[in-house]
């Protein structure tokens, strides 16, 4: 075993302890700890197992999460247009004909003095999660007395299970 000792730049003295019949000449004591100077492979492939893991177990919970907000946004959304409906036909005396449709939100229909919209925020009508107009229609088909808006869901078609509505 040999030691050096060596002054640094601040005067103090540090002791360099070397035994070069050490089973592990990389690893020298200074001053009583152990110092490494990398990760051994073993080490990188269990942090790799252990990420892939936890990548196997998360991601698939996250994409499913994804679906659920978008759905539940639309549902939101299709509220909305329902209560913003009630306070057109509150100022109107009349809900918006399905000609002028959900624009009748935003835009005064022809002839309408009553008008106190516009009725929702925002510059131009909301289109679904997945990019789709809303759909209006009055007199509703399934709100007899009322309006029916919807979004096709997320497989953008008509009267499938998917679809987000008012009536139910």
């Amino acid at each position: 075993m040999q030691t050096i000792t060596r002054q640094n730049s601040q005067s103090r003295r540090i002791a360099i302890r070397r035994d070069s019949s050490s089973a592990f000449p990389g690893l020298s004591a200074v001053e009583g700890s152990v110092h490494r100077s990398a990760f051994t492979l073993i080490e990188l492939l269990l942090v790799l197992v252990i990420l892939t893991v936890l990548a196997s177990v998360v991601v698939p919970k996250l994409t499913g999460r994804a679906q659920e907000a978008k759905i539940a946004a639309a549902r939101t959304t299709v509220k909305q247009l329902d209560d913003s409906m009630d306070l057109f036909e509150h100022d109107m005396d009349r809900y918006p004909t399905t000609e002028e449709g959900l624009g009748a939100l935003m835009v005064p229909p022809s002839n309408s003095q009553d008008w106190k919209g516009p009725y929702i925020k925002g510059s131009k009508l909301p289109v679904d999660p997945w990019n789709n107009p809303y759909k209006y229609q009055y007199p509703g088909q399934h709100n007899i007395n009322g309006v029916d808006i919807w979004s096709s869901g997320p497989d953008g078609r008509d009267g499938t299970e998917d679809d987000i509505t008012n009536w139910q």
